[in-house]
């Protein structure tokens, strides 16, 4: 049987998971709030 409190203790995460995480937060990245607040702003100017 596997011992869940002694395989936790061994876990450490990925550096690849890590290095994805900070390439991913640190750029500002276009959403669909930032679309649809151009979109709008876009139909006002007509």
């Amino acid at each position: 049987m596997i011992d869940f409190e002694e395989e936790l203790k061994k876990f450490q995460p990925s550096l690849e998971v890590e290095e994805a995480e900070e390439a991913i937060y640190s750029h500002d990245l276009t959403d669909m709030t930032d679309i649809m607040r151009e979109m709008l702003e876009n139909g006002r100017g007509q």
